[in-house]
């Protein structure tokens, strides 16, 4: 799960300044399926951070779907550090949700990960990389928070000096895989955030009233659906199972053509200049080959 800035220009309701952004925006939620990149939820909100309670809710509200239609389903949440709320977290634990969010660093942290930079600073010295990474783990409680969870903290010692990361998860495993395999593919969600906001414009939050600009969201999630489902028609080893959704849409969607009507069929005659004819007529099979 991710947020992003969606700019208003107009009185809209839920539109607030955000200093972060320079803005006054919307700030809504994204959730999406990591594997497929299929999209869950998409909610309209507030331009600003997102609190405790609203955290819970929403993971209650989502996860309270996914359990009804798969209630044996394991589940992670990934999220970045204004997501690691207690209330959250607390709930995860409750529900036997696993987790992993990142987790701003303060004093503390940083105390607590000394040996480490220390031992990341002399690698590098010693001519073990250009950038030496170390990692660990220990047991930290904040002030909010009424019990004590794993943090993991992954420090780094390069050209531009120490650079110290931490995330804190219930999720067993070795502190650099949890890292490295599961926290840091955070990143693909910013891909599909932009796959729905920027190719398919759904920041054209213009109406006056929330619900309205709720609803242009679900429209657009909807497109969302047809373009990943038409992405997924292609084979495996064909460059348009990675094209992102700006390329199909006007490689192989605005394409001018000339369409003829027949008694049992309907004749499409695409410019002898067009260079995607082979990708469109394998797509057109494809598509013919579904259920109605």
């Amino acid at each position: 799960m991710d947020d992003t800035e969606d700019r208003v220009h107009g009185g809209q309701q839920l539109a607030l300044f955000n200093a972060y952004y320079d803005s006054r925006c919307f700030q809504p939620i994204h959730i999406y399926e990591a594997t497929t990149g299929k999209p869950v939820a998409i909610i309209l909100r507030p331009g600003k951070t997102p609190d405790g309670a609203e955290v819970t809710l929403v993971l209650r509200h989502v996860i309270g779907h996914i359990r009804a239609r798969w209630p044996a389903v394991d589940i992670v949440v990934r999220g970045d550090s204004h997501y690691a709320r207690p209330e959250a977290m607390a709930w995860c634990e409750r529900k036997r949700i696993g987790y992993i969010f990142g987790l701003a660093g303060n004093a503390v942290l940083l105390r607590r990960v000394g040996d480490l930079a220390e031992g990341a600073a002399l690698g590098r010295v010693d001519g073990e990389a250009d950038k030496v990474r170390r990692y660990g783990e220990f047991r930290y409680a904040a002030t909010s928070w009424k019990a004590e969870r794993r943090v993991i903290a992954r420090v780094e010692a390069g050209p531009q000096g120490a650079d110290s990361r931490f995330i804190v998860t219930n999720l067993a495993g070795l502190p650099k895989a949890l890292y490295e395999k599961v926290y840091c593919a955070r990143g693909q969600a910013e891909n599909l955030i932009k796959a729905h906001k920027l190719h398919l414009a759904s920041d054209r939050t213009s109406c006056s009233r929330a619900t309205a600009n709720q609803f242009r969201l679900l429209i657009h999630t909807a497109a969302y659906w047809l373009m990943l489902t038409l992405r997924g028609l292609a084979p495996s080893t064909s460059f348009w199972r990675d094209a992102q959704f700006d390329t199909i849409r006007l490689c192989l969607i605005k394409v001018a053509g000339r369409v003829t009507e027949m008694v049992t069929r309907i004749k499409i005659a695409l410019p002898t200049a067009y260079p995607y004819q082979v990708g469109f007529a394998d797509f057109a099979r494809r598509l013919a080959k579904l259920p109605p």
